[in-house]
């Protein structure tokens, strides 16, 4: 067992939210069964705040629409009606039951039923198939708070019938024991074992969003999982080749996937670093070299991996600013300035303000999943570069064109034709000005100008 809880009497009371009992208590008095439902029951067992709030009941659609004033058809097709209270949305689904799944990812027809045990059994794992109302309480029909004792991710009813109905389950399963910190069940792995090559026929949209909760969940290096149980060998077959390369090298412990588990997790949880903490290595298995005494050396390996890191984003459909901080991270994570304000200056200029701090986080998160070999000496070097980078951007020193005390039209009024002359001189003068801040002024600049003119 992970973390999960170990008594049921560690577990919170329910309070359902004032606009969902509101919105149980209608259905209700207009004839209809109606419960919280799934993830918001399991994370107040848990006592964690849920995030949303879903209500099923035995009315259909329209009957629904035709108890509530302010209804949006979200998803009426598959049962479910959107109900607006003050702005706010309750997603409100029709008791159902799935039919025929053809592809591993859709079932052919929604079939309605009057009953809820039969709507809980078609979930995914059991810990998602409670429901909750203040008249019954918790109903729990699959031993789900059994599970949630235990701290064990299992599937409702037949594993491999529910990751045949929908394939990114398995990955689910996953994401949901690394936010919970829970086991997946013996059998549900088997399951996944067995079953993964079907994750091909999923969406590259809906796997990333599945990787980005479990990046950012509390157990990030749980991604092993999905490297042990196949998965990511139909999502991110870059993955299982760092698993399999070792670094016999003073400086690594790790082979290079064991290294990018342990660097998620010594960095914060913030989508494009987690991203750039998972994939800075991610070239290393096609450039390394062992030398005569046995010692792997990875020459290249950065560029190698921001090209990846690039293609990889691009593949699982990620968008273009988060692709842009990743490989802005990848590229410049193994950049190493001296330190002395003049290197930490021009560093910044390289690398950009804005990237900076980020870029030296990744480079802390790399250090610390590497040997315990000069390990303390590159700590100290980034501890003093970033008290370096802290001085400089206090004391608004001039670490690019935008900060420079001169522009291209004061060059244009020295009589400087337009064109690329103006911006050779503009990055002469800054790199005077990064070597020697003090000279960043209007006069001084201009003179120095008019001597390369």
């Amino acid at each position: 067992m992970r973390n999960g809880k170990g008594e049921n009497e560690h577990m919170a009371q329910i309070q359902l939210p004032d606009k969902v009992k509101y919105i149980i208590s209608q259905l209700e008095a207009a004839g209809y069964e109606a419960y919280a439902v799934g993830g918001c029951v399991r994370d107040s067992l848990l006592g964690r705040e849920p995030s949303d709030w879903d209500v099923t009941t035995s009315a259909k659609p329209q009957q629904v629409k035709a108890v509530f004033r302010h209804t949006i058809d979200t998803g009426i097709e598959h049962g479910t009606v959107t109900v607006m209270l003050n702005r706010e949305g309750f997603e409100v689904t029709t008791y159902r039951v799935d039919g025929e799944y053809e592809d591993s990812r859709h079932p052919k027809e929604v079939v309605y039923t009057a009953n809820l045990i039969e709507d809980l059994r078609r979930r995914d794992f059991t810990i998602n198939a409670f429901a909750y109302n203040e008249h019954s309480g918790v109903v729990d029909a699959f031993d789900g708070m059994e599970d949630l004792s235990k701290g064990i991710i299992r599937c409702v009813g037949e594993a491999a019938e529910r990751f045949g109905e929908d394939a990114l389950r398995m990955l689910r399963a996953v994401r949901f024991s690394a936010q919970l910190g829970f086991t997946i069940a013996q059998e549900t792995r088997a399951a996944i074992t067995k079953l993964a090559p079907n994750l091909q026929l999923i969406s590259a949209e809906r796997i990333q969003a599945e990787l980005v909760k479990l990046l950012l969940s509390d157990h990030p290096d749980y991604m092993r999982d999905a490297y042990e149980l196949g998965i990511t060998s139909v999502v991110l077959p870059e993955l299982d080749a760092a698993f399999a390369t070792a670094q016999h090298n003073p400086h690594h412990r790790y082979t290079v996937g064991e290294h990018l588990m342990q660097s998620l997790l010594h960095i914060r949880a913030d989508k494009s670093l987690r991203l750039a903490a998972l994939l800075h290595d991610i070239g290393k298995p096609s450039v390394r070299t062992t030398d005569e005494d046995g010692i792997d050396h990875f020459h290249g390996h950065v560029q190698v991996s921001e090209r990846m890191a690039v293609d990889i984003l691009k593949r699982l459909k990620f968008d273009n600013d988060t692709i842009d901080k990743v490989q802005k991270y990848v590229r410049y994570h193994d950049d190493k300035p001296e330190r002395n304000a003049r290197a930490v200056r021009r560093a910044i200029n390289r690398i950009g303000a804005a990237y900076f701090p980020q870029v030296m986080e990744i480079r802390r998160a790399d250090t610390l999943a590497q040997s315990s070999y000069q390990q303390e000496e590159k700590l100290a070097q980034i501890d003093e570069v970033e008290r370096i980078y802290a001085e400089i951007m206090e004391k608004n020193e001039c670490i690019s064109l935008k900060t420079l005390e001169i522009t291209g039209n004061d060059l244009l009024m020295l009589g400087v034709p337009k064109g690329k002359q103006i911006g050779a001189i503009l990055n002469q003068l800054l790199d005077e000005v990064l070597q020697n801040p003090e000279n960043n002024t209007r006069e001084y600049l201009i003179e120095k100008a008019k001597e390369m003119l």
